[in-house]
């Protein structure tokens, strides 16, 4: 697989860069501004994220996190600067709660594979000194392009999403996206997931682009979410250890 990335424009300065060949089909965006560029996560780390935004614009580019997982920041060592929430700090500073067998183990699992030539033996999970930390409700300006960080935990201590609020865009990593949610780990927390969703309801979202699989999101995917998780706690079902709980579109893991 030479043609790792797959880079799909969302409009005239937004861009979806995706990893279709690897089984998570992660997401990572790139937003253009007057002054300067942002990527939304990096990815796995298993080819160049950033040759692949380079193609796109010749502005400064800097790295924003929806949250310290693996998957969502492998490119971030090849940008000068990332933006980390200040929940997971330790978690990019070497305190990543996973294993890196674990990882490596998710990393090549099938269907699908990895690029021509990546050995998965030699990865390791980025670790780095964030140039800002995010909290909620912090701004990152691009000059005439605005997103607005809002902390939505429940999938990570530190997860976020960033809205644009001009083009009415969310873009949502791990907490709202075609697939299954996953709130059962260890560093999970299913009631902040739920009280995260909750918070998200109230937007004007006009497209919500997702951290993995489909960019064909039904904007409704939120108050659906939400739903999902009031009639898991009705059930009394709220609580680590409870299952999969299927409503078609999506799956909630807690």
């Amino acid at each position: 697989m030479n043609n790792w990335f797959t880079v799909e424009q969302i409009d005239k300065d937004t861009y979806a860069i995706s990893e279709y060949g690897h089984w998570e089909e992660p997401h990572s965006y790139l937003l253009l501004g007057e002054e300067q560029a942002v990527i939304i996560d990096t990815g796995l780390g298993v080819a160049d994220i950033r040759k692949e935004a380079e193609e796109i614009t010749g502005l400064p580019i800097s790295a924003v996190t929806t949250h310290v997982h693996w998957d969502h920041i492998g490119g971030h060592g090849l940008f000068d600067s990332f933006a980390v929430h200040e929940n997971e700090i330790s978690w990019i500073n070497g305190g990543f709660p996973l294993p890196l067998s674990m990882v490596r183990r998710d990393l090549a699992r099938p269907p699908r594979g990895l690029p021509e030539g990546f050995d998965e033996n030699t990865y390791k999970v980025f670790q780095g000194e964030p140039s800002r930390i995010l909290r909620d409700g912090d701004i990152v300006d691009l000059g005439g392009r605005q997103l607005r960080v809002i902390h939505t935990p429940g999938h990570s201590p530190g997860h976020c999403c960033f809205y644009e609020e001009a083009r009415g865009y969310l873009y949502s990593g791990d907490i709202a996206y075609m697939g299954c949610l996953y709130a059962f780990y260890p560093s999970t927390d299913p009631k902040a997931f739920y009280q995260s969703i909750k918070k998200l309801e109230g937007l004007e979202i006009t497209k919500i682009l997702p951290g993995h699989h489909s960019l064909v999101v039904s904007n409704s995917i939120i108050c659906d979410i939400s739903k999902g998780f009031a009639m898991i706690e009705q059930n009394g079902g709220l609580a680590q250890g409870r299952g999969e709980f299927d409503f078609g579109c999506f799956k909630i893991h807690i």
